[in-house]
């Protein structure tokens, strides 16, 4: 019981800190390096009707009901905690502390906090066995149906995204998303 509640805690800790990396460092700075988090950002930015934090609750629920539906039950309770307590700490943040700007002025000071929180956040998750979902629940439906290597898909997949972000927010911001993809 102990070592549960103790990989629970490890858990929300990780989590949080990958939410905080997503909020207020990439979403303010439109930073989009990948994942269900690039992808709301660009959608966020094209909708009047959704915020990213919302598309990031909606895409993260939509891809958790596809893990179910296809994996199963074995889908894994620590990858539904996760993307659940991500989402909605994304959420959460986006209606409690409103951004209309960046942090700083700095924005090579925020692209580094934003891959800091995240990559600190996705390590701790990593060690116990952990992730926020989203794009790895894809990468876990096509490991089931091919047999194609999932990391390359996954990068192009990525790689897409950060493309984007030159036609919807401009080069520097390109360029800046580009440097925290490969970083």
């Amino acid at each position: 019981m102990k070592k549960k509640l103790s990989e629970l805690i490890t858990m929300t800790v990780g989590t949080l800190l990958v939410a905080v990396g997503i909020y207020f460092f990439k979403f303010p700075n439109n930073f989009c390096t990948g994942g269900v988090s690039g992808i709301s950002v660009i959608l966020g930015s094209l909708s009047t009707s959704f915020s990213a934090g919302s598309y990031v609750l909606i895409i993260n629920l939509a891809l958790l009901a596809a893990g179910f539906a296809v994996i199963g039950r074995g889908f894994g309770f620590k990858t539904a905690y996760c993307s659940l307590l991500s989402s909605v700490a994304v959420y959460l943040f986006e209606r409690l502390f409103p951004l209309t700007a960046p942090l700083t002025s700095q924005p090579i000071l925020e692209l580094v906090f934003a891959i800091l929180f995240t990559a600190v956040g996705g390590a701790i998750l990593f060690n116990v066995d952990a992730s926020t979902g989203g794009t790895d629940i894809i990468a876990m439906i096509i490991k089931k149906y091919a047999s194609i290597n999932i990391s390359k898909a996954l990068f192009f997949a990525d790689f897409l995204i950060v493309m984007l972000t030159a036609f919807v927010f401009g080069i520097e911001t390109w360029l800046f998303s580009l440097i925290g993809f490969v970083a």
